[in-house]
């Protein structure tokens, strides 16, 4: 069975660039929704038994019923989104990253600030609901992306694993910024853990 994430923090730790409410509706509702219908989906299809939620989100193709395999697709990843979301902001968060990724952002990027640019670009301009990226291939290759709805870079493209996300969908920020998009993802950059970021980073490269 699939667990959702123990937050490290309090609901209103991350205040006031995230506030108290949204992440209380954002975990406790949509996160959890996303975690119940997905185990609901997975107990219909045995040969799904024991798969990590990374194998199964990169062989979707396997689920023959395709009303199936589009509740575990949205589920899964609204599962997956949601983990890797609330375990790479923090209280502590905000400023640069440090060591190897700092090293590999500047090489494939220019700066940290171009960056960061990339992926609030990709984010802002995300039409309707989706996700910005900032993910990894194994030999350490940076790349910033966009998914609509709950895919992520393992649906679409396999080699690249995310490391940081920025949810765009509106029950991430409406409570707070309305439609002001830009304002939260601004906001945004003030709560990111790089050491939770470095450390996904690292895994990743080893293999």
């Amino acid at each position: 069975m699939f667990k959702q994430i123990e937050l490290s923090y309090g609901f209103g730790a991350l205040e006031p660039h995230i506030d108290k409410l949204t992440m209380i509706t954002h975990y406790s509702k949509h996160h959890a929704t996303y975690t119940a219908n997905l185990n609901a989906a997975v107990e219909k299809v045995p040969e799904l038994s024991g798969k990590s939620i990374e194998e199964i989100l990169k062989n979707l193709d396997v689920i023959a019923d395709t009303t199936l395999r589009t509740a575990i697709r949205n589920n899964g990843g609204g599962f997956y989104n949601h983990n890797l979301y609330f375990s790479t902001i923090s209280p502590n968060g905000g400023g640069n990253p440090r060591g190897e990724l700092e090293k590999k952002i500047k090489e494939d990027f220019g700066s940290v600030e171009d960056m960061r640019m990339h992926l609030s670009a990709a984010a802002i301009s995300r039409f309707g609901s989706g996700w910005a990226w900032l993910s990894t291939d194994k030999d350490g290759k940076l790349n910033v992306s966009s998914s609509p709805n709950q895919d992520n870079p393992l649906i679409e493209d396999s080699s690249f694993i995310p490391i940081l996300g920025i949810d765009v969908w509106e029950h991430a920020y409406y409570l707070k910024y309305k439609n002001l998009r830009p304002d939260y993802v601004k906001a945004f950059w003030n709560v990111v853990d790089w050491n939770a970021v470095s450390r996904l980073y690292d895994y990743v490269i080893a293999g």
